[in-house]
């Protein structure tokens, strides 16, 4: 068997333009070219472009205004028209439910950063410039430095970032450290460092920390209508934290769903692209909201940040390339749904090429997340310490959390594939996971003198921690990795005071090595001290546990034959051949409606032909 190799997100959509499907249901994935009708129900029209006239009022297609100017006057119902270019701005407040929409099929980019063409030379192949929007950051307050100081230098937290020619540069502590690929600032005296000669080059240096902010209460007199932004086709970029911040009332402990999350309902972001931010993409709070056909890329702690959002949805959205500046001790995750949010789904994403990032996170609260028909690939370096899962990185990662559904999804050279911790009746079915391990755990983490205070009593306690499902899953690996292909494990010290497993449902799963390997097949935690951490070679030893656990799976170690149909252009339908060699069963009726299919075949694994 071939080694399954890395691709691009770009080479993915062209197997997919050319007739290679190769993501569960089709894509595309990422902004579609649209040209942009003004709405029927549209009632004050604002026209805006770069060299607006901030004296005009804007309602000429002809005169536009500038952009701050409409969207200070812009109302509910009112649509922000804007013309192609660039448009160096930002902290744009509001408090409305506005639209803002490209004219026709121009593509408007919101910048924020301003140009640096003044520059002094200090010798030593070192410029300067002064520079009076700086943005000086420490760390959270939850920060281990101890731990992370050696790995993530101080400096790193600031939020200023510089481009040349486009091109991003790290951070630096001081100006002997800086090179063509870094820059520094003397806060103090507020001088920005570069080693790059800057006749002839775009230089750009944060202006701006965050595009549109739509205010959650009242604002300059105005109360806040609670209805959510419609945000069309816009590209934003180089903010120094985030590019669309719309918060709301925070819960803070455990908090009934209704008294949170409808200071702003039903925000759409559809067709944009949002990147180069030194903290967060969008961060967003409200109920109903939605994120269709975008970009998200070029991040540091979150591309996504979703707080008490329920009834969300993120579907054929590009994410990738989270945690640029290389933060550790950060918990940065692609798309992070985080404190006691409902009901959100993930449907048919492309998540890509973060290897210093988690992907999808259920982090806190959560309830009944949905993640489907998605495409995870590259999430994690596979580098790290052995059998850490930690340490790794997780394509999809549930923790502190009620209820989830995870199905249909890819998942393709991750550190682990998923990941469930300290979480409750999280469900698997019909993934295809291919050199990315599968991961459950608990440990005795409670809401008793917990690092982050409140964080572990919005999810299930300690002896609450069980009830997943894991059916009909494929788990392949190819040699390239020396990790268990599965690991359910739990922290020694509830070896003894649990009886519960946490696998209520698991069987019908076929698992697939290309290499006889020396390494266990699964770790394994059962109840009692003696079962706390066993390492199983096949499934003959689970069998020897529970005669009746896993009792229709298959496992094929050291399998030399065809598996998928075309691994090397990523289509990971199965060869007909090894169909014939597992047992598949029909989803059920539940999944099937979720994976929006009706079939009479049973399948293994996250594709039905």
């Amino acid at each position: 068997m071939k080694r399954i190799y890395q691709f691009s997100a770009v080479m993915l959509l062209f197997f997919y333009l050319h007739g290679v499907y190769a993501q569960p249901s089709g894509g595309p994935y990422g902004p579609i070219a649209v040209e942009y009708k003004i709405p029927e129900t549209a009632k004050t029209i604002f026209y805006v472009a770069p060299d607006g006239d901030a004296a005009r009022p804007g309602q000429d297609l002809n005169q536009p205004t500038q952009l701050d100017v409409a969207v200070s006057r812009a109302r509910t119902g009112d649509v922000i028209v804007l013309k192609g270019g660039i448009y160096r701005t930002g902290n744009l407040r509001f408090n409305q439910g506005i639209t803002l929409q490209p004219y026709a099929d121009e593509k408007p980019v919101l910048k924020g950063t301003g140009v640096a063409d003044t520059w002094t030379e200090a010798g030593g192949q070192l410029w300067f410039t002064t520079w009076e929007n700086l943005f000086p950051a420490p760390p959270e307050d939850w920060w281990h430095m101890e731990h992370n100081i050696k790995f993530t230098p101080l400096h790193r937290f600031n939020d200023d970032m510089v481009f040349i020619d486009g091109r991003f540069l790290q951070s630096a502590g001081d100006t002997a450290e800086v090179d063509t690929n870094t820059f520094f600032i003397d806060y103090e005296n507020k001088l920005v460092y570069i080693g790059t000669e800057p006749d002839n080059r775009l230089i750009e240096i944060t202006n701006y920390n965050v595009a549109l902010h739509r205010v959650p209460g009242m604002y300059k007199g105005i109360p806040n209508d609670s209805i959510g932004p419609v945000i069309q086709g816009i590209t934003f970029t180089q903010y120094a934290d985030t590019a669309i911040l719309i918060p709301g009332t925070y819960p803070e402990g455990l908090t009934h769903e209704r008294e949170y999350g409808n200071d702003v309902v039903g925000t759409l972001l559809e067709n944009c692209e949002v990147s180069w931010c030194s903290r967060i993409g969008a961060y967003l709070m409200g109920d109903s909201l939605t994120i269709r056909n975008c970009k998200v890329s070029h991040t540091s702690t979150e591309g996504i940040y979703l707080v008490g959002a329920s009834d969300a949805l993120i579907e054929n959205t590009i994410i990738s390339d989270n945690n640029i500046e290389h933060l550790t001790g950060y918990f940065p995750a692609a798309v992070k749904i985080f404190n006691q949010s409902y009901r959100v789904t993930c449907r048919n994403n492309l998540l890509t090429d973060l290897p210093n990032s988690n992907g999808v996170w259920y982090d806190v609260g959560n309830v009944d997340g949905v993640f489907i028909n998605n495409w995870v690939e590259n999430v994690g370096d596979a580098s790290k310490e052995k059998y850490s899962s930690f340490q790794n990185m997780s394509g999809f990662f549930v923790e502190i959390s009620k209820g989830a559904v995870c199905a249909g999804n890819v998942f393709l050279n991750c550190d682990n594939g998923s990941f469930v911790l300290n979480s409750s009746k999280v469900e698997f079915y019909q993934n295809t996971y291919i050199n990315s391990k599968v991961v459950f755990a608990r440990t005795e983490r409670s809401a008793a003198n917990d690092h982050f205070g409140w964080h572990p009593a919005t999810g299930p306690d300690v002896d609450e921690r069980y009830g997943h499902v894991f059916f009909s899953n494929l788990v392949f690996q190819d040699g390239s990795k020396k990790d268990p292909i599965l690991e359910v494990w739990q922290a020694p010290p509830l070896c003894e005071s649990l009886n519960t497993l946490q696998l209520e449902k698991f069987d019908h799963n076929v698992y697939v090595r290309t290499t006889n390997s020396n390494d266990p097949l699964f770790i394994w935690s059962g109840i009692g001290k003696s079962n706390c951490r066993l390492e199983l070679n096949s499934l003959t030893e689970l069998h020897a546990l529970d005669p009746d656990y896993a009792k229709h799976s298959k496992v094929f170690d050291g399998f030399q034959e065809l598996v998928f149909l075309d691994a090397g252009k990523l289509n990971f339908r199965l060869d007909p051949e090894f169909r014939k060699k597992i047992s598949p069963v029909l989803p059920s009726k539940k999944i099937q409606e979720l994976l929006m299919i009706d079939l009479e075949n049973p399948y293994t694994g996250a594709y039905s032909d």
